[in-house]
């Protein structure tokens, strides 16, 4: 079987319109077209074949499909197995939605009783946070605080925070793991320019060179990043472990009462997202086949939000709209099953003693008026602007501070530091004193009673009001600054709830001089507006935003504010803090829309002449010993094939597989790193039973080959690459020749990754 190429050159496609100059078939000769030399691109990470895994998904439901002809007996085991296949799924995603409410549970009613011992304690049971302490006393006698005296009680505040934060990054660096980037039978893409001048010699040194490690901990902030790195195709070992489900969960609770401007809801993501793994793992069907996994990872990510927010619907759309690379159909029915248990069962728990599932329920019993449209307009470009500015002074943060040499050693240190600094700004101010959930529930009130809270208080004074404005105006700023520098590090957190409480400041502050409405409106609209900036989410937040508060008449506003706010936010910062957050980590990550944008700026101004696939693909030197010969029969020889497979492992090359072509050169199949052990194995036992070679259509390794891997041609532009990575999710491409469809390179994913990071 001979394959051809998917795609043909755009020279030939459309010879009138482009005169651009026809590539050789040898594109690592061209060095004056590729990219600058470099380390190998994105070497600590696996890549996995979407269209494999479903590929060998449909090979598993045809041998259930076949196992039911025969007698009586065996078509009801043929057809009780199928259904089994068919629930497991559905099963699954009721599990998972009901354990992840079950962790959700105690770490909500962990985080509050831990936060508030920073103040005082409960007379009549020390694990009693102060609400349920009070309640249903409103004098709260049963509640003591530490001391009455301002300084020793800011003090000792200062001291429990320290004292927490110490515990979360503690517990968070547990899980430093190590990623090789160069493992005994696991070998990287290689860069082809390096090795286009290198000798064989020189290529051996070189990859022993690069054979250190990346440094991650993998409890360590929201996970959001990681996850969409993972769901994009590629692996990150140990991420998703129960170790760090367990460390993701005390740490969290720690670190968010300290009061740090962090939140618990991506954490909770994160969390869901390792117990569906852990869940799904115990089947084979999902255990065996990458693709299938991510499905229910997915699944799993819709369950987190849920459970943070009370939001089963806008979780759906979270996963879909931020996380998610594939989200076909079946997995959001799964994520509506597995989002509605999790709200459901943590109803059912009520850690917030209220029985309600909305997480800051209002009723401001007033309506707007067109007028206020400007005012959440207003909102909205404010909200741009905090969000803009945030991603690029994180950023900035996170490539200088954090780089500094005794930060990068001591982690701890900063966590330290950082808490430091946020109890000392944040104690003073009682706006911001409280943890973030807390805080957002008091600015969103509607003081229709003027005892309610002190806020209210404040609000109802006819004069005198300066220093409760200024605490306004002063805890957004604080907000802001500290929000910069907690996010990043070496403890569980999140971005969610500080972007809420700076936007639910800022419009209280705007709600103080617009008569005739509840300031509560504009801190409600306010917080999506400045979440929105931050994270550029648009209808999964608006859903999240009227879930969250029951308020379903102020959806307008609501997208009035955040479509503002993203456009404003997009014109400061093209990318929002989750993309900035994998660019600054390192992980690999392809959005193929971005891509096409990137690559047709990068056109030769001269000819308009786009970038093609032949600069991306190995030179010829390279290529030979990537490729193994097939005989007239499509048959190998054992010891050849061995050979062919040990050295490519030994020179670092393994991650770009083993091309198999006949004797006219034409490409048959491709062989992907992840199954070399396998092969191995069964080339030892082949050799054992006798054999000199393997055909290519053998039972013993046709289930490990893919028999028919996509082609393209040299001369394609790579923005065709690029749509075919993105849109199909395959791990390489072979690149043939555009005249004789020989094979003469192969490309992959991360290649591709490492040539549009040159174009930034």
């Amino acid at each position: 079987m001979e394959t051809t190429p998917l795609l043909e050159s755009a020279h030939s496609r459309h010879p009138e319109s482009l005169h651009c100059p026809r590539r050789s078939s040898r594109p690592g000769r061209e060095s004056s077209s590729s990219p600058a030399v470099g380390p190998a691109p994105y070497k600590e990470y696996a890549s996995i074949n979407w269209l494999q895994n479903l590929v060998r998904d449909n090979e598993r439901y045809r041998r259930n499909k076949a196992s039911q002809r025969g007698n009586l007996t065996a078509n009801i085991q043929g057809h009780l197995a199928t259904w089994w296949d068919s629930a497991q799924g559905w099963i699954i995603a009721v599990i998972i939605g009901i354990l992840t409410a079950g962790v959700a549970f105690v770490v909500d009613v962990s985080v509050e009783t831990v936060a508030d011992w920073k103040e005082g304690y409960c007379i009549s049971n020390a694990w009693m946070n102060r609400r349920s302490c009070c309640s249903p006393d409103l004098t709260c006698r049963n509640w003591r605080l530490w001391t009455p005296h301002f300084p020793f009680a800011y003090a000792i505040y200062i001291i429990f925070a320290l004292v927490f934060g110490v515990i979360a990054a503690g517990v968070t660096l547990t899980t430093k793991a190590e990623l090789p980037s160069l493992q005994a039978g696991a070998g990287t893409e290689i860069d082809s320019d390096r090795l286009g001048h290198n000798s064989d010699e020189e290529i051996d040194q070189s990859s022993a060179a690069q054979a250190e490690t990346k440094t991650m901990y993998m409890a360590a902030g929201s996970g959001i990043p990681e996850i969409k790195t993972i769901l994009s195709g590629f692996v990150i070992p140990h991420f998703l472990s129960f170790k760090v489900l367990a460390v993701k969960a005390v740490g969290a609770t720690f670190a968010v009462a300290t009061g740090m401007c962090l939140g618990k809801e991506g954490p909770f993501v994160h969390i869901s997202t390792c117990v569906g793994y852990l869940v799904a793992k115990t089947l084979p069907k999902y255990e065996q086949n990458e693709g299938k996994m991510r499905e229910m990872l997915s699944v799993a990510c819709s369950s987190g939000l849920s459970v943070a927010f009370g939001a089963p619907i806008g979780g759906v759309l979270f996963s879909y709209e931020e996380i998610s690379t594939y989200f076909p159909r079946r997995v959001l029915w799964k994520s509506f099953l597995c989002s509605l248990v999790a709200a459901a069962t943590l109803r059912e728990l009520n850690p917030t003693g209220t029985g309600k599932l909305v997480l800051f329920e209002t009723n401001y019993g007033v309506d707007y008026e067109i007028v206020h449209y400007l005012v959440f307009v207003l909102l909205g470009v404010c909200g741009g602007v905090f969000g803009g500015v945030f991603c690029t002074a994180n950023f900035f943060w996170s490539t200088s501070f954090r780089k500094l040499p005794l930060i990068r050693r001591s982690p701890l240190l900063e966590v330290f530091i950082v808490v430091l600094i946020t109890a000392c700004l944040q104690y003073p101010n009682p706006l911001i004193r409280d943890t973030g959930d807390i805080m957002m529930e008091r600015l969103l009130v509607d003081c229709n009673d003027v005892n309610e809270d002190w806020i209210c208080q404040q609000e109802a004074k006819l004069s005198g009001k300066g220093t409760y404005y200024a605490w306004l105006i002063s805890g957004t700023f604080v907000k802001l600054i500290l929000t910069t520098i907690t996010f990043g590090c070496k403890v569980p957190s999140g971005i969610i709830i500080p972007a809420l409480d700076a936007g639910a400041l800022f419009g209280r502050m705007v709600g103080q001089i617009v008569p005739d409405i509840s300031p509560g409106i504009f801190a409600m609209v306010g917080s999506a507006a400045f979440l929105a900036g931050v994270s550029r989410m648009t209808v999964s937040l608006a859903v999240i935003m009227f879930e969250l508060t029951g308020e379903v008449n102020f959806i307008p506003p609501f997208m009035i504010a955040i479509l503002t706010a993203k456009w404003v936010a997009d014109s400061i910062s093209a990318e929002g803090v989750y993309d900035l957050a994998q660019h600054i980590i390192g992980h690999p990550f392809l959005d193929a829309e971005q891509a096409v944008v990137k690559l047709r700026a990068a056109q030769n101004s001269d000819t308009g002449c786009p970038p093609v696939v032949g600069q991306l693909s190995p030179p010829t030197s390279i290529m030979v010993k990537l490729m193994a010969r097939l005989d007239a029969n499509h048959s190998l020889s054992i010891v050849h094939f061995r050979e062919s497979l040990l050295q490519l492992e030994s020179r670092g090359l393994a991650d770009l597989g083993l091309v198999m072509v006949n004797e006219q050169g034409v490409c048959q199949a491709h062989l992907l790193e992840v199954t070399f052990q396998s092969v191995l194995r069964i080339l030892d036992e082949s050799e054992q039973a006798g054999l000199s070679e393997l055909k290519l259509g053998s039972d013993r390794i046709s289930h490990l080959i893919d028999s028919s891997p996509l082609c393209i041609s040299t001369g394609a532009p790579i923005e065709y690459a690029a749509e075919i990575f993105g849109k199909l999710g395959l791990s390489h491409l072979i690149v043939v020749d555009e005249e004789t469809a020989k094979a003469v390179g192969v490309v992959g994913k991360k290649r591709l990754l490492k040539f549009l990071d040159s174009l930034e």
